[in-house]
């Protein structure tokens, strides 16, 4: 069920990013016709670069958020969170140990 979440909310956002690098190449073209001299051609062309990098950034920051909504999900139990060893805490910044810290794995028995 994530995983189909995911790549839907994936393909959205890739649209929206066409939309936008479409959007930016149709307000380039509008510049350029009213533009009078080569720099502020290069200028208007250079503001739809800037314009698909950032649509191409926001695409991968919500890649990012999706991928990071599907983690939550499948890690989310009974309230409470669990990360698994090694792996980053998003909102913290702090890594998890790579090792138990009771000195033994969770079901196994003492002896």
């Amino acid at each position: 069920m994530h995983s189909v979440k995911e790549k839907v909310s994936n393909a959205a956002s890739a649209a929206k990013a066409h939309v936008e690098s479409y959007k930016a190449n149709v307000e380039e073209k509008a510049e350029k016709a009213t533009a009078r001299t080569h720099e502020e051609k290069e200028i208007a062309h250079q503001r739809r670069k800037a314009k698909e990098a950032e649509g191409n950034m926001n695409l991968h920051d919500e890649k990012a958020q999706h991928a990071a909504e599907k983690l939550h999900g499948k890690h989310h139990v009974l309230g409470h969170h669990q990360q698994p060893f090694g792996a980053m805490d998003p909102i913290t910044g702090t890594t998890a140990p790579t090792f138990p810290l009771g000195g033994h794995l969770h079901g196994h028995k003492h002896h």
